[in-house]
């Protein structure tokens, strides 16, 4: 046995170094959390469609930016991540179809990220978001990849997975049973509603799921650097395999003079 300042400790446990966290060290501000807002926010004014909602009158950052596999449709032929529009994966989490989905997706950023940052700090976070976000354009891609796709609630989805992992395994009961009534009134809705992307909703939930869990394993195991690692290395499979999704399903254009219009995005 070694003596410690904190008593009498095996030579195995002597030898282990206990993170200290310090209140300075904590974060204060969820500067991440603001930060996603802020530019979900900028992206929706530079679609110029403060209350419309989308169709052939969608603007040039909205047709460009939404997460969109490939199309036969009229304006939409020749363009979508199947043809090195690559981009779609992450720029259709930034934008939005109309002002109550982009308002009800930063409410439920705010909620979640007060709750999250603080506890995971600045970068676990941001790559929990983006990893959430990135999973949720794949099963996006896998169900429905000739629409084109747009909102946060992927990301969003994948938040809500790791605050309820995160408040079992604090054992919070309360919060624990608001998020999973929240995840389920939200999954409901998702299926039931016509036009939303429940693919992007459950692909977000796996994800988020999946990247919070790597996190605690590396917490429990003081691995951070290889938990944060694997959370990279899904989000980097999941643009692989939205690529690769995407080429699978590419189709045709339509003859010249089809009348179509742009699809309705879904949400």
């Amino acid at each position: 046995m070694t003596t410690t300042p904190v008593g009498m400790r095996c030579p195995e446990c002597a030898r282990q170094r206990t993170k200290v966290v310090r209140m300075r060290d904590m974060t204060k501000v969820p500067q991440v959390t603001y930060a996603l807002i802020a530019v979900n926010v900028l992206a929706y004014l530079a679609e110029g469609r403060l209350t419309g909602g989308a169709g052939a009158g969608a603007g040039s950052v909205y047709v460009k930016g939404a997460l969109l596999g490939s199309s036969a449709e009229r304006g939409l032929a020749g363009q979508g991540v199947a043809y090195g529009q690559w981009w779609r994966i992450l720029t259709g989490g930034f934008l939005h179809a109309n002002f109550l989905h982009i308002a009800f997706n930063m409410y439920l950023l705010y909620v979640l990220g007060q709750i999250l940052e603080p506890a995971l700090g600045r970068v676990r976070f941001a790559t929990l978001y983006f990893v959430s976000l990135l999973t949720g354009s794949l099963v996006a891609l896998i169900v429905s990849p000739h629409d084109l796709t747009v909102g946060a609630s992927g990301a969003v989805f994948g938040l809500m997975a790791a605050v309820l992992l995160e408040a079992r395994s604090r054992q919070i009961p309360q919060l624990q049973n608001w998020v999973a009534g929240l995840i389920l009134f939200n999954l409901a809705f998702s299926f039931v509603v016509p036009g939303i992307s429940w693919g992007g909703h459950v692909g977000g939930l796996i994800g988020g799921a999946l990247c919070m869990l790597a996190l605690q394993l590396g917490d429990r195991h003081r691995q951070q650097l290889p938990a944060l690692a694997a959370c990279i290395a899904l989000g980097v499979a999941a643009i692989a395999g939205g690529i690769a999704t995407a080429k699978s399903s590419e189709v045709q254009a339509l003859p010249p003079g089809s009348e179509q219009q742009l699809f309705i995005p879904s949400q």
